[in-house]
């Protein structure tokens, strides 16, 4: 285990380089002046080449590119051109609340999806599996952002229950309120969610009811919920881990339009500011930060299948 740990962190450099590159090349193609932002229309051209200079922007692209790596392997990812705070304040204090939204929606999505999934697979060609089968698939097809609208025509425009955007995060705010103000945003997210986990459980667990074993456990006459949730389950999750880590590193990522949508203060409302306001120091750590975290959920879920399957243990031990 130890030697495929190691093997699993080399392949990671190749990564972090290669998206490195493409970051800080998509933010050098990118149109506009941050220079010429700062200063306004009103500017000179010699006060933006001088705050050109001043910023570093006249030096050659390559070397711009090695002295954000070098600063980055330290950790100091610089500071944002528009409001002068350290890039790496922004997103500390940006992400927590982006991590409460996503672990939220995947929390709910997870209980209510593999729920649904079960049933749908234990009751399979039954009206409530197609009923299920035919739900998920709308609310696949329905956009995030879309559905974020209605619920705000809803309840917050028709029936005024919910506040429409804001965190609610305001000293002496309680608890509850400040639930109310995630609820929206939260439910966006969770209902393509709830889709992709209840078809990826259902497909699953109708693999392992086939199986041997499960006929076996049947034949012996163990009740059925022992057979479901002692040989059935643990077996079914197996693929449905993989799932959950990418649906949750794409909920960490995706947020950007959620966020904006409710004036919800996360990392992705950061993200379409700094976009905005062409603050490219802020959009770089901020990328390069969503790729890491892609990365760390992928090797979390990746070690993690041993615990679901000692085969993959012993196959790993033989590599």
């Amino acid at each position: 285990m130890r030697d495929y740990i190691i093997r699993r962190i080399l392949q990671v450099i190749p990564t972090l380089i290669i998206a490195s590159v493409l970051i800080f090349a998509v933010i050098e193609l990118a149109p506009g002046d941050p220079a010429a932002m700062m200063l306004g229309f009103e500017a000179t051209n010699d006060q933006v080449e001088a705050l050109r200079v001043d910023m570093g922007l006249d030096r050659p692209v390559i070397v711009r590119y090695f002295d954000w790596i070098w600063q980055t392997t330290k950790l100091d990812f610089g500071t944002s051109y528009i409001n002068q705070k350290e890039v790496a304040g922004l997103i500390v204090e940006a992400f927590p609340k982006t991590l409460q939204l996503a672990l939220s929606a995947l929390i709910i999505a997870i209980i209510i999806g593999f729920t649904l999934g079960m049933i749908s697979a234990v009751n399979r060609n039954k009206w409530i599996d197609n009923f299920l089968t035919s739900t998920s698939s709308l609310f696949l097809a329905v956009p995030n952002f879309w559905l974020g609208i209605m619920l705000i025509l809803l309840f917050s425009v028709s029936l005024g229950w919910l506040p429409a955007s804001g965190t609610g995060q305001i000293a002496g705010e309680n608890w509850f309120l400040n639930f109310k103000y995630m609820a929206l945003p939260v439910a966006s997210l969770m209902f393509g969610q709830i889709a992709v986990f209840t078809r990826y459980m259902r497909s699953s667990m109708i693999d392992v009811l086939s199986t041997d074993y499960i006929r076996t456990a049947r034949a012996k006459g163990l009740v059925e919920r022992m057979v479901l949730a002692k040989h059935a389950l643990r077996n079914a999750l197996i693929p449905v881990v993989t799932i959950i880590g990418i649906q949750f590193a794409r909920l960490l990522a995706g947020e950007v339009v959620i966020e904006s949508m409710f004036a919800y203060t996360g990392l992705g409302r950061l993200v379409v500011n700094s976009i905005l306001n062409r603050d490219y120091p802020v959009i770089q750590a901020s990328l390069l930060f969503v790729v890491v975290l892609f990365i760390v959920v992928n090797f979390i879920v990746d070690i993690s299948y041993g615990s679901f399957d000692p085969r993959i243990r012993l196959a790993r031990k033989e590599t």
